[in-house]
């Protein structure tokens, strides 16, 4: 609304300052003219009051009343609520008392969001306005603070540093504002800067004020120099994708409420409904209002026209990552959400509904606390499904403009007519007209949208009068089309022909993208000499045929559906679809060739982001090259981006999509052979049985080969071929100069002699390994390399180390993204807690990390938590807890002596051997040991042998027997050179005593010593 005069809006500003209170005539007049009061003071006043009160008539009936006369003077009186102030101390206060970071993250955004510029900024230099001024900027520097604060535990850490780079600089001394820019530095990776940044708060402080930093900002910088782990633990992972809507959803309230308590009663909801009635924005935004009742998240699952599997679709939504166990995606989708309470949200489901209703079904079977909220054209037809017609927008019934004003229908009229026609509203000159569109277009919020953008050039009365010639023209040819599709229809078909030719190019091979596009794609895809696509992607979005959405990846266009269905017709009209398809490959493929190579460099997080963002339009042009028989061209496009599936974890979609391109008859050549090769090294990753040689045997090019052997050494389920894969790459890779091969190579072979607790092998491979991806910036690399680097430092005993790397991998994990990797490095820092005796933060991080791990389908991670969870339980001596995870662990493990064992089977027969021991049955316990040394020898792991002998000394009681081996397992980790941990430690010290105080010192020794002259092969006649 506009307040005319200067006199009047510092009227209602003082009004405003004081809150509800009355404020003295006098008063007023000294605010308004100071020095110079007017010659009748208080008719004057008077005046500017009646002004003010007919601008707030005009804006809204009744609004006069506001203004109301109280000795001495006056007062505004609102409803609760109105005044943005107020909402924003109340939101303030909620965000105070929310129990989670996201709930207090939006909370915190929404009251920052109604700030529209600096407080009272025409009468800033005003005495009666300035303490309110000073009182509302702290509120909002507060609120950022908080907010960052809340993003921070949200991991978003890498928007943050740019984001409060210059509010730091703004307010350079506020020292909570500071330390949030401090950690988010930290989690980035820039230490250095972030300790620069404590430096120039404190030279600040002395030289400005006389001032030290406060203790808790000197806490928070000794632990950014000591690298405390604590500061890389994210809180969560997100536990939403939803997009944040560009704009209000106006009306609809009643719908809404209805369809919560729907989704919050049922598990499995569809809304079903014309093109354009609103489904998608309605499911959205009843998501986003039930968002905190699902404790693991909502997420949106996009099947467009490109989906070829819904499951494969949900899988790469919530980012869980494939077993390479294998089995079906449906049966690792049920896995990773059994006991998740999560709120899918599958959009689209008409161009897949009967996939989608098999993966539906078999998720709501096996998770009990799933919801399923779907949009479709058509019913799923799944037990226990419930429908819901999504309405139009309510009508108007007349034309009296308070009665219109609660028609759904006429307010989003308005609303988009004048964003698009500054200063229009619904007055009584255009009542008649708007009323009879909004009936026209049946309450259709695509129709309404795509009419009011019109209005700044035809008014609504033009308008109508247009639509109605176009609903006759249609009315004989579409009779068998349902009424109000016919409608939308329509509607669509007058926005194309008011199109100029230009616009309507663009527009319709903007069709052929896959959910959007960017600008440089849309430009690549669409243009022809002449074309301004800058411009007519803006002309397009003026008229709400092409919508913008800011993603990770940057602003992307993209056609709703009813649109994107219109234009693919009007481009086979055209005659151009085959040839605009094939554009869209082209361009395609040369983006993954270009992005290929930055994904083994320092530009690797970005060409994720990407590569992400383009999932969609990849798997079109995929598509269109096995249609077209192109087999050189989809050999290509695979390639490029096989190595973004693996990063990913999406294996299935990688081995599909390989597989689909090399069933294109074709010539074979030097793509198709790196293809295969590709394959070959999913396909075993997924637990299949391969004849990988002679794939490797066809690439000509030694470079290409030593790749390719790589990645096939490392996807081998057996050490042997794998080690020799990896070293005959080596060799390769270092004739030929190819750095990064040599890296892979050497962190293979750390990986190898951290299994064969060789700690020499694994400190060199896996230093040279890291600086070789330290020099290339590679963070994938430098994730594996640091992690045996820190193995290497876990055993020697250096704990503290470990702890530093294992967190420098938890920073670069997350802000890859890589989940999955993130599980693992806070699981690693749960065993170096259990290590170092701290067993209470040992299953904190644990927990963490196996709920992390779990509702990835992460089973590795999952294992190595749960092993941390059950190993620290038995140590703080809650032995039904540890019992119960280890026989879980145990669960379906082969234990026969004829088969190898799993490499973790050891370190659980020990563990349940203590449980055992400590429950009564020592003899069973020793049973227990026995069966640990044995698999432990078979692995050829010294290291857990030793936890064996060890825990058979325990086993055996105060006999000569224990000292015997406790003298053994002392020369064997000796003699490999890895201490025991704090923990092992604690038990060999209570073993010994007991076993000294029992055979006196003399026996003791001579026993130990015994023991110390034998070998790991006498130990199992010990046993």
């Amino acid at each position: 609304m506009t307040i005319p005069g200067l006199k009047v809006r510092a009227l209602l500003a003082d009004l405003l300052v004081h809150e509800g209170h009355p404020v003295s005539a006098d008063r007023l007049v000294d605010d308004l003219w100071g020095e110079e009061p007017p010659g009748n003071p208080a008719g004057a006043l008077q005046v500017r009051v009646s002004q003010l009160r007919k601008a707030l008539e005009d804006a809204e009936p009744g609004g006069k009343n506001l203004v109301v006369s109280r000795a001495p003077g006056y007062l505004l009186r609102t409803d609760p609520g109105a005044l943005d102030a107020a909402r924003f101390a109340e939101l303030l206060t909620r965000a105070e008392a929310a129990d989670n970071p996201r709930a207090r993250a939006g909370l915190l955004a929404d009251a920052l969001a109604l700030w529209r510029g600096p407080a009272y900024a025409d009468f800033a230099d005003e005495e009666y306005t300035r303490s309110a001024i000073v009182r509302l900027e702290e509120q909002r520097l507060t609120a950022l603070e908080q907010h960052a604060e809340a993003r921070l535990d949200l991991g978003e850490h890498g928007l943050l540093v740019g984001e409060l780079g210059d509010l730091v600089a703004r307010h350079p001394l506020r020292e909570r504002l500071r330390a949030v820019h401090m950690r988010a530095l930290y989690r980035a990776g820039r230490q250095s800067d972030a300790l620069a940044g404590f430096a120039e708060l404190r030279e600040r402080l002395a030289e400005d004020l006389g001032l030290d930093p406060g203790p808790e900002l000197v806490a928070l910088h000794q632990a950014i120099l000591g690298q405390d782990p604590a500061l890389s633990l994210p809180a969560e992972r997100p536990t939403t994708n939803l997009p944040t809507p560009v704009s209000k959803l106006v009306g609809r309230d009643e719908a809404l409420a209805e369809l919560c308590s729907l989704v919050s009663a049922e598990r499995l909801v569809t809304l079903t409904g014309t093109g354009g009635v609103g489904k998608t924005r309605l499911a959205l935004e009843a998501a986003r209002r039930l968002l905190d009742g699902f404790a693991d998240g909502a997420w949106l699952v996009a099947l467009d026209q490109a989906t070829h599997s819904p499951a494969e679709a949900i899988t790469a939504a919530l980012d869980i990552r494939e077993d390479p166990s294998g089995g079906a995606v449906h049966e690792r989708l049920a896995a990773a959400l059994r006991t998740r309470r999560v709120l899918l949200v599958l959009d689209n489901c008409e161009h897949v509904v009967e996939q989608v209703a098999e993966v539906a079904e078999t998720l709501l079977a096996a998770a009990p606390h799933l919801t399923v909220l779907a949009t479709s054209r058509e019913p799923l037809g799944v037990d226990g499904e419930v429908l819901w017609s999504v309405p139009p927008l309510d009508l108007p019934t007349g034309t009296d403009l308070t009665e219109m004003a609660r028609s759904d229908a006429v307010r989003l009229f308005v609303a988009r007519a004048a964003a698009s026609a500054r200063g229009f509203a619904l007055e009584a000159g255009n009542a008649q007209a708007v009323a009879q569109l909004c009936r026209r277009l049946d309450g259709i919020p695509l129709a309404l949208e795509l009419a009011a953008t019109r209005v700044r050039a035809l008014g609504v009365q033009g308008v109508v009068d247009r639509l109605d010639d176009r609903f006759r023209l249609l009315a004989s040819g579409r009779r068998g089309a349902p009424a109000r599709q016919q409608t939308l229809t329509a509607v669509i078909d007058w926005s194309w022909d008011l199109l100029s030719d230009e616009e309507r190019v663009v527009l319709r091979r903007l069709a052929v993208h896959a959910d959007g596009c960017t600008l440089e794609s849309a430009e690549a895809v669409c243009a022809e000499p002449g074309l301004d696509v800058l411009d007519l992607l803006a002309r397009l979005v003026d008229r709400s045929l092409v919508v913008v959405a800011e993603g990770t990846a940057g602003v992307r266009y993209r056609l709703l559906e009813s649109v994107s269905e219109y234009c693919v017709g009007r481009l086979a009209d055209a005659g151009e679809l085959a040839a605009v398809r094939h554009a869209h490959l082209d361009h395609y493929l040369h983006l993954a060739v270009r992005a290929e190579p930055g994904l083994y460099g320092g530009d690797q997080r970005d060409r994720l982001l990407l590569l992400d963002a383009e999932s969609a339009n990849m798997r079109a042009a995929l598509d269109t090259a096995i249609a077209e028989g192109a087999a050189e061209t989809a050999a290509r496009l695979v390639n490029a981006l096989a190595w973004y599936w693996f990063l990913r974890g999406r294996l299935a979609e990688g081995r599909r999509s390989l597989a689909a391109a090399l069933a294109v008859e074709g010539p074979d050549g030097p793509a198709r052979h790196r293809a295969a090769a590709w394959h070959a090294g999913f396909a075993l990753i997924l637990g299949e049985q391969v004849a990988w040689e002679p794939l490797l045997e066809r690439i000509a090019d030694p470079g290409e080969r030593a790749r390719a052997e790589l990645f096939v050494g490392m996807s081998v389920p057996d050490m042997v071929n794998g080690q020799e894969l990896t070293r005959r790459a080596l060799a390769a890779c270092r004739a030929y100069g190819d750095t990064w091969g040599v890296a892979v190579a050497l962190s293979r072979q750390a990986r190898d002699a951290f299994t064969l607790r060789d700690g020499e092998a694994l400190e060199r491979d896996a230093e040279e390994s890291a600086r070789l991806f330290g020099e290339l910036g590679d963070r994938w690399g430098m994730l594996q390399a640091t992690e045996w680097l820190a193995g290497a430092a876990e055993m020697a005993g250096d704990h503290e180390r470990a702890s530093r790397l294992f967190a420098e991998g938890l920073r670069m994990a997350e802000d890859l993204g890589l989940w999955p990797e993130v599980a693992g490095r806070i699981a690693w820092l749960g065993w170096m807690a259990l290590h170092g005796g701290s067993y209470d933060q040992a299953m904190e991080l644990c927990g963490r990390a196996m709920k992390l791990a779990v509702g990835q389908g992460n089973k590795m991670g999952e294992t190595m938590a749960e092993m941390g969870l059950g190993f620290a339980a038995r140590r703080a001596g809650l032995l039904d807890l540890a019992e119960t995870h280890l026989l879980h662990l145990l669960e379906g493990l082969p234990r026969d002596p004829a088969v190898e064992p799993p490499l973790h089977l050891p370190d659980l027969l020990i563990e349940l051997g203590h449980v055992t021991e400590r429950r009564g049955d020592p003899a069973a316990a020793m049973e227990l040991h026995r069966e640990a040394l044995a698999a432990a020898v078979r692995i050829g792991d010294p290291r857990t042998a030793a936890a064996a002998v060890a825990g058979a000394a325990s086993a055996a009681g105060p006999t000569e027997r224990a000292a015997v081996l406790l003298g053994l397992a002392a020369a064997v980790r000796e003699q490999i050179r890895t201490p025991a941990t704090a923990s092992e430690r604690e038990e060999d010290e209570r073993v010994t005593a007991r076993v000294r105080d029992a055979l006196g010192e003399r026996a003791f020794l001579e026993a130990y010593a015994r023991g110390g002259a034998c070998k790991l092969d006498d130990a199992l006649g010990l046993l």
